[in-house]
């Protein structure tokens, strides 16, 4: 791959996002900071092309993203809500919806992918409606990880969440970032994204304003800008 770069994004213009520009390393995590109404979300709707750019381009495994075929980006490049947003049904209908449109669900999956997100396979019955907003995001999280993608974008998953379900979600994902899945993630909580980002990227009015290695971006952030919002 050029450079190890999982996903490359040049110069990458919409309406929401202006002369967007960066790298994501297989199994890093990277989260995205800044203001409402940076651009955050629109960015991650971009890498799984449910908006295009207008200039420049996203390159996913030396591939332009337009090249492939919108299922398979919708497969490869898992993208999960703020809020769960799960069909009506079963755990189980929601966790074999994606794999069984390729006529790939096998019925140990169910489990499987319960155990990932610390919940037991007795979940598999129940209506989505009688879990916890924590125990939804979970599920949302498990139906995504059904059709084994190579990046996962989360925007805002833990922020409705209580400390025990943001706790264990985090623990999550880090697992799956030395499983070599890229994560990129938005979040409003710094902590958060010190706790786990290998990398941030802070945004504002649209456009990337500082990125780095998370360490050094949180502690020694060079623009006025970011200087500012991590005060706020």
């Amino acid at each position: 791959m050029n450079g190890n770069y999982e996903l490359q994004v040049k110069n990458v213009t919409t309406p929401r996002v202006s002369d967007i520009s960066f790298n994501a390393s297989l199994g890093n995590i990277i989260s995205i900071i800044g203001p409402s109404g940076a651009g955050k979300s629109s960015l991650l709707l971009l890498l799984n092309r449910l908006i295009d750019p207008i200039k420049g381009e996203i390159i996913y495994r030396n591939k332009v993203l337009t090249m492939y075929p919108i299922i398979e980006i919708r497969r490869k490049i898992g993208l999960v809500f703020q809020t769960s947003s799960l069909f009506e049904g079963t755990v189980e209908d929601n966790l074999k919806y994606g794999p069984s449109l390729i006529g790939r669900w096998n019925k140990k999956r169910g489990p499987e992918l319960l155990e990932k997100v610390q919940l037991s396979k007795e979940y598999l019955g129940r209506d989505v409606e009688q879990l916890s907003g924590g125990q939804q995001q979970r599920v949302a999280l498990a139906r995504t990880l059904a059709n084994d993608p190579e990046i996962l974008l989360l925007d805002e998953v833990t922020s409705a969440l209580d400390l025990q379900s943001v706790d264990l979600i985090e623990q999550l994902l880090v697992s799956l970032s030395k499983e070599k899945k890229t994560i990129i993630m938005v979040t409003h909580n710094i902590s958060q994204a010190e706790r786990i980002s290998d990398k941030v990227i802070f945004m504002k009015n649209g456009t990337i304003i500082e990125q780095g290695k998370t360490e050094e971006l949180i502690n020694n952030p060079k623009t006025e800008e970011l200087q500012q919002f991590l005060k706020e």
